[in-house]
C-alpha cells in the first residue's frame, strides 16, 4: 500500500490526556543516566523528590503514544526515527495532567529508491493553567515509500555544525541494563529488550533507544559548565540520529558554545562511531 499524501496531511489528534508524576519525573531522569552517583549532590535534584528538577527531554516520553499514523500506507518494517527537534515555552512541571494535539506537517517524496520523509508536531499544554509547555517535531524517514508522488523539495535542513575543533567534550556512560530501564518511561519496543527481535533486525543485541541517547547528550550538556545543572536554560535541543548505541557503551558528546547556541556531535568512544549529529542546543538569554 503506497503513502497516501492527503490523507496523511489531514491526519491530527486534538486534546488527548495524560498525567504523570514526580516518580515517572525521577524514573525518566533515571533512564537517561542520572544518578548514577547518590552522593553527587549536583545530580540527586533530578532524582529525588527534595527540590526536584525537570529535564526537557522528558517531553518526549509525557505523551507517549500520541498521535499516530498508522492508517498511512507506510511500510512500518522499513522505517527510522531521523531526527528529534523541541523548543521549550516553560520548564515542565514536576508532576501534571497535560493536553496533547498533533499533526502531520509536512511529507516529502525523495525517490521511489530513496524513501520518503514524514514531519509530525506535537504541542503538549498544561491542562491546569493552559499554558503551552513545549512543542516537538519528529521526522520520520520511511525508507521504503518513496515514489508515491509528493512534493520533492522543502524537507528541513539540519542545523550547521561548527569547523572548529569542539570548544569541550563531556563523557557519560550507558550501563548494559539501560535500556531496560529507559523502556519503563513508555517506549516498549522489543528491539531494545528482546534479543531474538534484535538478531532478527540485524543487530547482534538489543540497541539503546534512539531518544535515551537523546536524553542522554541532554544529560551531557546539563552536567556541562554550558548548563551548569541548571535546566530551565535550554528552551531548544535539536538533533539528528546517526546510528545506534549498545548499552553499555560510552557516549562522549563534542560540544561547540557560540552565543546562545551550543551545538553538539555525540559518539560512542568505544567504536568511534557518530551516533547523533547536527545537535543543537538552545540556550536563554
Amino acid at each position: 500500500m503506497a503513502i497516501d499524501y492527503d490523507k496523511l496531511m489531514a491526519s491530527k489528534s486534538t486534546g488527548q490526556e495524560f498525567t504523570y508524576t514526580d516518580r515517572e519525573t525521577m524514573l525518566y531522569a533515571l533512564g537517561i543516566g542520572f544518578g548514577r552517583d547518590p552522593m553527587n549532590t549536583k545530580e540527586l535534584p533530578f532524582v529525588y523528590e527534595k527540590n526536584l528538577k525537570t529535564i526537557p527531554t522528558m517531553s518526549s516520553v509525557i505523551a507517549w503514544g500520541a498521535g499516530g499514523m498508522r492508517d498511512s500506507g507506510i511500510n512500518y518494517l522499513m522505517v527510522v526515527h531521523g531526527e528529534q527537534k523541541l523548543t521549550m515555552h516553560k520548564p515542565l512541571p514536576i508532576a501534571t495532567t497535560i493536553s496533547v494535539d498533533s499533526r502531520v506537517v509536512g511529507v516529502w517524496d525523495k525517490g521511489k529508491d530513496k524513501g520518503a520523509i514524514l514531519v509530525s508536531e506535537t504541542v503538549i499544554t498544561d491542562k491546569k493553567s493552559g499554558d503551552k509547555l513545549c512543542t516537538m517535531q519528529g521526522t520520520t524517514f520511511a525508507r521504503g515509500d518513496g515514489g508515491f508522488g509528493g512534493p520533492r523539495e522543502g524537507a528541513p535542513e539540519p542545523h550547521k555544525m561548527p569547523e572548529r575543533a569542539a570548544d569541550l567534550t563531556v563523557e557519560v556512560d550507558t550501563r548494559p541494563d539501560q535500556a531496560l530501564l529507559y523502556r519503563l518511561s513508555g517506549d516498549r519496543n522489543p528491539l531494545h529488550s528482546d534479543p531474538d527481535i534484535a538478531k532478527a533486525a540485524g543487530f547482534p543485541r538489543p540497541i539503546l533507544h534512539g531518544l535515551c541517547t537523546y536524553g542522554s547528550c541532554c544529560r551531557a550538556i546539563i552536567s556541562s559548565p554550558v548548563v551548569d545543572y541548571d535546566p530551565t536554560k535550554i528552551t531548544g535541543f535539536d538533533v539528528r540520529f546517526s546510528s545506534p548505541v549498545f548499552p553499555g557503551e560510552t557516549i562522549a558528546v563534542d560540544i561547540w558554545k557560540d552565543g546562545n547556541i551550543a551545538s553538539f556531535r555525540a559518539r560512542v568512544k568505544e567504536r568511534d562511531v557518530v551516533v547523533i549529529n547536527n545537535g543543537k542546543c538552545t540556550l536563554s538569554a
